[in-house]
């Protein structure tokens, strides 16, 4: 699931813009209509979205349309380079697009997707994701909305914190503090051990102590984003992450979020980073910050295969400053309407299809959040569900900025938090990027 990582290059949304591929004017005023069946293209992202679910799709769509839904896999990685191309070109484009919910704001903003606001209260109005719906607007009206969530909680080893005398943290504080105690104990004995597993350009996962304190990246003054790394309530929270990591992780400055939970270990430790990160010798942790959907390779409750099974793993969100679950960096995707084709009345079906209860309900009990709220019991009622959804009900995601694709393209962020990582001063660094991040956030 790589929605987390993925960042649309600048040169996307000057492409797009270029090309005219569409207007962030009403392209759906009218609800279009068709009076034969249409044969549509619904571009999925990654292998997120399951057998189950797509052979659902294409047999729903097909049932009350008659027209045939095909279903195209794009990798992440070359996701936002094809839609540059295949958007503006209405006799090669999708009709109806999965989008990783950073890249949303460029899209939108350069009017790659259809005005789907008149849609907006059937396809579940208030009950849908707010942070993921907000992604897909602009001035207002809807053009992505969100299709499915994903959190990021603790993953831990039990037997380690019981041997080095701690418990879970109730809060951010004793997060730290408790990191801090597993690493200096190491009871294990093992070489480059951290009591927290986290990379030092891992900027997806370090947010957390930013959001947590009140701060955040960037605001809007006026008709203008604002970088806001110098805020007092951003300093604090950097503050905190630095002291952690200097203190707590071992992991390299150079590191990014790079899937850790790939990487279990059976016997004493949780990532076996020999293999998660390139260069390394014998790295080690007790604790890493994962997706939901990470338990999928560590290994479910009813998996005897797996790790899970042998009583040592446990999860508990990320706790904040209040005691409840800290404002975490929220995964997942949204889904839109390409504005450059010539199906929308049968695009607009299939959305009503993705949206409707039972699709819904079939993304929950596949581990993967609803968009809609009234269906998030459909995950279960076992830890990992309860986990989930107690992370992700104070989540966030990154600003909404027009040029935050430029942002994420620059690398500044990785580089930016692997200084603090390394010790540098923190005011002194915010203040440098914020000059250098801010002209990037208004470009489109």
């Amino acid at each position: 699931m790589k929605k987390l990582l993925s960042g649309v290059a600048l040169a996307a949304a000057t492409a797009l813009a270029l090309t005219g591929c569409g207007s962030t004017t009403s392209a759906t005023s009218q609800p279009p209509t068709s009076a034969t069946p249409q044969n549509i293209t619904l571009w999925v992202a990654g292998g997120d979205t399951p057998k189950e679910l797509r052979d659902y799709l294409k047999t729903t769509y097909n049932t009350k349309t008659g027209g045939t839904l095909t279903i195209e896999e794009q990798s992440w990685g070359d996701l936002a380079t094809k839609l540059t191309t295949a958007l503006p070109d209405a006799n090669n484009t999708p009709d109806v697009v999965e989008v990783g919910n950073t890249q949303s704001p460029t899209f939108t903003n350069v009017g790659a997707f259809a005005d789907i606001t008149d849609m907006y209260k059937d396809l579940g109005g208030d009950k849908l994701l707010p942070s993921f719906v907000e992604v897909g607007k602009v001035d207002g009206k809807n053009y992505t909305l969100p299709y499915y969530f994903g959190s990021r909680y603790m993953f831990y080893r039990k037997d380690v914190y019981a041997a080095a005398g701690v418990t879970v943290p109730k809060t951010l504080d004793e997060f730290n503090a408790t990191m801090k105690t597993i690493t200096s104990t190491n009871p294990n004995k093992i070489t480059d051990f951290s009591g927290f597993f986290i990379g030092g350009q891992d900027w997806r996962n370090g947010i957390s102590w930013i959001f947590a304190n009140g701060g955040d990246l960037a605001k809007k003054n006026g008709n203008q984003w604002v970088s806001t790394l110098s805020d007092a309530n951003t300093i604090k929270g950097l503050t905190q992450l630095q002291e952690l990591e200097m203190a707590a992780s071992k992991a390299p400055k150079t590191a990014k979020d790079e899937s850790p939970w790939l990487y279990i270990n059976d016997s004493d430790q949780i990532v076996d980073a020999n293999k998660a990160v390139t260069g390394t010798t014998s790295l080690a942790a007790a604790t890493i910050m994962a997706p939901g959907w990470a338990h999928w390779s560590i290994g479910d409750l009813k998996d005897t295969k797996r790790v899970w099974n042998d009583g040592k793993f446990g999860i508990y969100p990320l706790p904040g400053n209040d005691g409840k679950p800290a404002p975490v960096f929220a995964g997942g995707s949204n889904i839109g309407i390409s504005a450059a084709s010539k199906k929308q009345a049968g695009a607009r079906e299939l959305m009503k299809i993705i949206f409707s209860a039972d699709y819904q309900q079939m993304l929950g009990k596949n581990g993967l959040g609803p968009a809609n709220s009234s269906y998030v019991s459909s995950l279960g009622d076992d830890e990992f569900a309860k986990t989930l959804i107690a992370s992700a009900s104070n989540s966030k995601l990154t600003p909404a900025a027009p040029g935050w694709a430029g942002v994420e393209n620059s690398k500044k962020l990785e580089e930016f938090f692997s200084k603090v990582a390394s010790g540098s001063d923190v005011k002194a660094l915010a203040a440098e990027y914020d000059a250098i991040l801010t002209p990037l956030l208004n470009a489109k």
